[in-house]
């Protein structure tokens, strides 16, 4: 979680938005904001992906377990039997 705070902060960071500004376009405090960029689990889901939306980086939650690799391969092994 602490790397994708990290992420989203820099991805905010690139485009020039202050926290405020993000706060607001996402709807929620800078308080939030702030526990989104350290990676806090105590950030509801919801709230990340407001402040993806608000990056416009919202369609980078379709990634996410899109490649399971594990998941795949027990799928093969339990067709072969």
């Amino acid at each position: 979680m602490t790397e994708l705070g990290v992420r989203i902060k820099l991805a905010r960071l690139r485009r020039k938005l202050s926290s405020s500004v993000v706060a607001q376009r996402s709807g929620i405090s800078r308080a939030s904001l702030y526990k989104v960029e350290k990676g806090d689990a105590g950030a509801t889901l919801g709230t990340y992906l407001r402040v993806l939306t608000a990056l416009g980086l919202e369609n980078d939650i379709q990634l996410l377990a899109a490649d399971d690799k594990v998941g795949r391969k027990l799928q093969d092994l339990e067709l072969k039997v």
